[in-house]
Order: structure tokens, then sequence, then C-alpha cells
């Protein structure tokens, strides 16, 4: 039997508490905002190492950031840059571009100049938000650009701008390694200009104008070939899961939350930035991961929801004081990224009554287009569509819907998908396909329904290594690789990983005269130095020759398809 659009197995088990459609609003980002600030103005928004921030100063300074990008030349449609790690100030920052009637563009805090160039030049940029430990890499990145193309203005905060003044309580104290981070000092560079001084200018914005339907985000995802894609969202491809996510994960103004997951991806933001307001609830934000960190914050706010990734609970799990952590307020824990393992899942379930809903979804779909009811979720799998939600498999050659359980590419129709890719019309064409009469996104990824609905994932088409839930695609590492004075070739592919599931590999031609006094290690140490840590080949292999087509393209196929054999035992 096919999924015709009469057969939907899932709504059978719809959880009764939920609707089967959602009435989203059709307003700005910047509403949500408003409408927190008058309705809780003290209540805290975040919580940032002992120091709070309420809705109403978010608000202020959002404000207030806003009519200093105004007064700098950003328009309406303008796209600005975001480049950090988890603070206040990413939050701060995000609305003020979305005052400004402007757009969002989230820049992966651990690429290097090498990679971050592409972000200046692709969207047009001329604006970038930035912490002081990332100015110099935007500075380097932006001086190796021709004038034209440069940024006209770089804004600086420090991460001690959003502590408290007294210091980080005790009780709140990340590692020494990760406190030193936080507090060090960075000389301000020629021409940037600083957080404090821009909020003090004083600026008033000029009026909100944002339609619905206008562009407000452009996150970057990678493909299988060339340089990362711009995806476009507007207010109206986000709301669905800002209220859709918040429904179904019971959350409310009394919800406190872990914020720990990268703002800049599309899953903190979701879960970080965009849900928490509309619902004015309150998130404890983690700059970086730390156990330590988590299992005493979780315990001392009373965290009751915590969107993660397995390889976090993992850890958690390994830390010898976890027993002393209080975890008992957590009441909804979900995440994605990568499946989480039944042993795990089973001593959540054991020790403390939890049940961990993995979702599914992609850059182009705003997160989730599917999860688990957490009142009834299965283990390793993706979940049931979510709210107005029509996902479908077919067949990836003849484009035809494949029996229930059979293994197909994965398609999805519904309100949070994508209006295309940022200046690849063509890119946008092959990504969609029609079927009854609707645009289906194809994700590229293998899986399967059962006959309940539920769906999960078996394989992907696309060339994606999946590395504790972050995404590394091999052609952006590759492009990368080919910078390295001394490689000739390279082709990247996965390696199994005990602790990350996956792992980026490189298969590598040297050039004849960087052969005998190159190592391995001598080529994981230049890509660390050129991209960011999650993108770095683990393991790097020299080959006298890459195995090729009759066309002349690299079989990277056979080589992953080898990799088993080669791999070390776990």
């Amino acid at each position: 039997m096919t999924q015709t659009a009469a057969v939907r197995p899932h709504h059978a088990i719809w959880p009764r508490r939920l609707p089967r459609e959602l009435a989203v609003p059709r307003t700005s980002l910047w509403f949500n905002v408003e409408v927190a600030a008058r309705r809780f103005p003290d209540k805290p928004a975040y919580l940032f190492l002992g120091q709070p921030m309420s809705f109403a100063q978010l608000q202020q300074r959002a404000e207030a950031l806003a009519g200093w990008l105004q007064s700098r030349g950003v328009g309406k449609g303008d796209r600005v840059l975001l480049y950090m790690q988890n603070c206040p100030q990413f939050v701060v920052a995000f609305y003020a571009i979305v005052r400004a009637n402007a757009v969002v563009v989230p820049v992966n805090p651990m690429n290097r100049a090498d990679e971050f160039g592409h972000y200046i030049t692709d969207p047009d940029a001329r604006v970038v938000i930035t912490t002081a430990d990332l100015a110099g890499i935007v500075a380097q990145a932006n001086e190796a650009l021709p004038e034209a193309q440069r940024l006209r203005h770089v804004l600086v905060t420090r991460f001690a701008e959003a502590m408290p003044e007294a210091g980080i309580p005790a009780e709140e104290a990340p590692s020494p390694a990760l406190q030193q981070w936080l507090m060090a000092e960075h000389a301000p560079l020629p021409g940037h200009e600083r957080w404090p001084d821009a909020l003090a200018e004083g600026h008033v914005p000029g009026p909100h104008t944002a339609e619905p339907d206008d562009l407000v985000l452009l996150p970057y995802t990678s493909g299988t070939t060339g340089l990362p894609k711009g995806c476009l969202h507007t207010h109206m491809t986000l709301m669905p899961n800002i209220v859709g996510g918040s429904v179904w994960g019971y959350a409310s103004p009394e919800t406190v939350s872990l914020g720990v997951v990268p703002f800049f991806h599309i899953t903190g933001m979701l879960y970080g930035v965009l849900s928490p307001i509309y619902t004015a609830s309150t998130v404890v934000i983690m700059p970086r991961w730390d156990r330590e960190l988590a299992g005493r914050l979780i315990s001392r706010h009373r965290v009751t929801h915590w969107t993660c990734i397995p390889t976090m609970i993992i850890d958690l799990f390994g830390s010898p004081n976890y027993r002393s952590f209080d975890l008992t307020s957590l009441f909804y824990l979900s995440g994605g990224g990568a499946a989480m393992p039944a042993a795990v899942a089973e001593r959540l379930k054991t020790e403390f009554g939890l049940t961990f809903a993995e979702g599914y979804g992609l850059t182009e779909t705003a997160a989730p287009t599917h999860a688990n009811p957490p009142e009834r979720a299965k283990l390793q799998c993706l979940g049931i569509p979510l709210f107005g939600t029509d996902s479908r498999v077919i067949d990836p050659d003849t484009l035809a819907e494949v029996p229930v359980g059979e293994v197909g590419e994965i398609v999805t129709h519904g309100p949070m998908v994508f209006k295309g890719y940022w200046k690849h019309p063509d890119a946008t064409a092959r990504a969609f396909i029609e079927i009854d009469g609707k645009p289906f996104f194809r994700t590229g990824d293998l899986g399967r329904m059962d006959e309940e609905g539920y769906f999960f994932i078996t394989d992907r088409l696309k060339r994606m290594i999946n590395a504790s839930g972050f995404k590394v695609w091999p052609s952006e590492v590759e492009l990368l690789l080919f910078k390295c004075p001394a490689v000739q070739e390279a082709c990247v592919i996965s390696t199994k990983d005990a602790y990350r599931g996956e792992s980026v590999k490189a298969v590598v031609v040297l050039k004849a005269e960087a052969r005998g006094h190159t190592s391995e290690q001598d080529i994981i140490d230049w890509a660390r130095e050129h991209m960011a840590a999650y993108k770095v080949p683990r393991v790097v292999e020299f080959v006298e020759a890459l195995p090729k087509s009759g066309s002349g393209k690299v079989m990277w196929r056979l080589l992953q398809d080898q990799e088993p054999a080669k791999a070390p035992s776990p």
C-alpha cells in the first residue's frame, strides 16, 4: 500500500491533546518581542552565568541596536551577519536586525577566515555583529576581499559585557578553561565599533514595516557540490515551528529551558531564540558545552525543557558527579542530529523517568518536520509529520511513492519549508517536485515509513557526514583541503567513531614535492588552522591516486564502501 493523499496512518495515533492544524499568527518575529515585553516586562528572558536579562531589557536593547544599524545604512531587506557563540548579545542582535526590517545571516562561530569570506560576499553583507574572540577572523577574511565586496561596519561585543559585575556565582562558574576564554581581553582592532558605544548612541529606529512574507532569515547549508547556499526563510516559514514546537513540547511562560545547542544552528535558534520569546519562557544560556556546568545549571534553575544531541546526554552520564545533579525538574527532553543509543535511552527512562523524543528536520525546513510524541515515542525514529505537514517516501529515480515499509527518499510539504536557495534558482528547482498538485521538498535522505506513520532514516542520498550532530559536507572540506600546499587531490568520506558516530576521513594524494616529508598529522594540523573544528579530518590516508570513473569523476562511493574494512574495530 502506498501512502496516498487519503492515507495518513499517523492520524490514528495522533495525541488527543494536539490539534491537527495550527492557527499561526500572521505577524513578524518582532511582534513576539513586543508582546512578551508588555506581558512580562520584569521576567527573565535569559540567564547567563548568574546575570538575568528581562524581556523589557531585551526589547530596549534590541531597539537601540536597531537604531544603530539603521544609522549605519542598514535598510529593509539588507543582510547582516551574526557571528558569535551563545550569549545574550546573540539574541539582542538577532532581534535588532529583525526590528530594523533587515535579514539575519547566522554564521557558525567555528568557521575560520578561509570560510568566513564566503559569508561576506555571497549575501552581499556590509555589516557584521561579532564577539571579540572572533573579530580577528572577520578582519582577516575582510582584508582578503576586493574593496568593493568588503564589510563596512564591524560591531564587537565581549562576553563579559553580559556577565554579573560582581563576578560569576560559584554555583554557575564554568570550567577554568571556559571561564578564561569568556573573560579574555582582546585589543580593539582599527575600525571596529564597540557594543556598549552602539547602545549608548541612543538611536531610535524607524517604523517596523516587515510583512509576514518578507525575508527575515538566511541560514546557510552545504550540499553535495559547491559552497554553502543560503536558505530563504520568511516570518511565515518560521512561525509554524515557533508555534508548533511550543504546543508539541508543552511550553509555557513557566518553562525554563537550557540553551546549549548553538544558536546559529537552526535547531538552537528555534528552541533558544525564537520559540522562547513567543511563549515568554526563560532560557538558561550555556556558551559552550560543559557537562559539569550543565548538571549544575539544570539543578540550580530547575530546568524543565532541554533540546540537545544524544552525545551531550552520554557525556553527562559520564561525569563522576552526575548522581549529585538534581535532574528531577526535567520534563521534556528532545533533540536530534544523531540517533539515541538504546542503552542510553533505557537508562534515561529507568533512572529519571524521561523519554527522549527524537525529531527530524533540516535548515531548509526551519528545524523539525517530524517529531516523536513524547507520550508515544519510538526509539531511533524520526517521528511523525508535524502540524499541517505531508511527508511521503518516493523512489528517488522514478519519483513514484513506494509502499509502506519500503525504503525511498523522504519528501515533505509543509508550512515550514523554505522559499528556495539564495541566488541559486536552478538548485531551488531541483530541490522540489510536485505531488498531488503540491510542491514537495526533496530532503535527500533515504528512509521508510511504518504502518503507524512513523518515519525512520536509513541512509543519505547526499554525502553528508554526521559527527555528533554536526553536519559535515565532504565537498566543502575537499574545497578547503585543496588550498593546502601539500595536497594534490583529496576525497572526503566518513569513518566510524565510537563516540561521535561518524568522523571525517580525508583520502589524500600529496603533491610530488610534499611526498616523503609530509605526515598525516601535518594535514590535520593545517586543517585545524583553516576550517571549523568539527570539519577537520580525524583520519588522513595517503594514496598514490584516487579511483576515478571514465568521465574523470572521483569515485567517492567506492572509497566509502571500502572504509568499513579499513576502520579499526571499536
